[in-house]
């Protein structure tokens, strides 16, 4: 009986407008807030994470070219993408386009150009499911745009510990902002994350996901108050919402008053000092530099 009214409190501890949660502590790994944490539900771009381990997994030439194709355009949502078809891009720079602003044509360019192809992929990606526990998960392809692609925040836990654990996709998911040369031409992402980079906050892995069905997510490693803990935010209806949800699970950790569900304050914009530093960098065709969140809307 108590383990059940210790259940129930925390679901209701946090008012998450989100419609699945989970909180874990990442030393103890002690459960500290959870709702709906076991019902099978799209999770979008989510997927890229397991993409991301899938590739680096097999130990591929990071600094192979890869020209975008046709086939890598997305004509299941329509979703917009700045990177053309014809570009060509190293691998890295795919995965960091993937993982960062959570574009669809590279992550798809990725599980495409995978040793063996698509099916392969398919097969090295159901491996990794299953050797990381995640039975509630089915992923269908690499872009996380199918429906199909679905699993729970318990499993979305497990994928977000292991992932942690290569440091190239912490690395790619808490940078702020990238200039890529697309053949000449600098392009400037954003990460969809907009409190990577915020004041406050110290995240060490993050990955937004956003289709019609799975609806705005979220997944985050980040320390508050002494503890590294791993955030599992899944559909909520709007970005204020999910941007909310993480705010007062921080609240939550450090003691501070929750804000109400849709009072989360604005993300602040880059410093003077930031945008100078990335000014002074802009020159090199490949820079990393710290802007605020925004740009075209996008399946994320």
């Amino acid at each position: 009986m108590a383990l059940l009214l210790s259940a129930a409190a925390s679901a209701f501890a946090v008012p998450f407008s989100s419609q699945h949660a989970l909180v874990m502590e990442e030393d103890s790994g002690k459960v500290l807030l959870e709702k709906n944490a076991h019902e099978i539900v799209p999770i979008a771009s989510l997927t890229k994470l397991m993409t991301a381990m899938v590739v680096l997994d097999a130990r591929l030439d990071m600094d192979e070219q890869i020209a975008i194709e046709e086939s890598d355009v997305d004509t299941l949502k329509f979703s917009s993408s700045r990177v053309p078809v014809g570009v060509v891009l190293s691998r890295r720079e795919l995965l960091e386009l993937a993982l960062m602003s959570s574009d669809n044509r590279a992550a798809h360019a990725l599980g495409r150009t995978y040793p063996g192809g698509h099916p392969a992929f398919l097969r090295a990606v159901q491996a990794k499911l299953v050797a990381l526990g995640m039975h509630n998960t089915s992923i269908q392809e690499p872009t996380g745009l199918s429906p199909y692609n679905r699993s729970t925040a318990a499993d979305l836990v497990k994928m977000a510990a292991a992932a942690s654990a290569y440091p190239e996709i912490s690395r790619m998911t808490t940078e702020t902002g990238e200039l890529i040369d697309m053949n000449g031409r600098l392009v400037q992402y954003r990460n969809t994350n907009r409190l990577v980079g915020r004041d406050g906050w110290d995240i060490m892995l993050s990955k937004t996901g956003f289709t019609r069905e799975a609806g705005k997510c979220l997944v985050m490693r980040f320390q508050a108050a002494g503890k590294r803990v791993i955030m599992v935010l899944l559909n909520a209806r709007e970005s204020a919402a999910r941007i909310a949800d993480a705010e007062n699970v921080q609240r939550f950790l450090t003691g501070e008053p929750l804000y109400a569900a849709a009072a989360a304050p604005k993300p602040r914009r880059a410093s003077a000092s930031v945008v100078k530093v990335g000014q002074r960098q802009a020159a090199r065709a490949k820079t990393r530099v710290s802007v605020k969140s925004g740009g075209k809307r996008k399946l994320m």
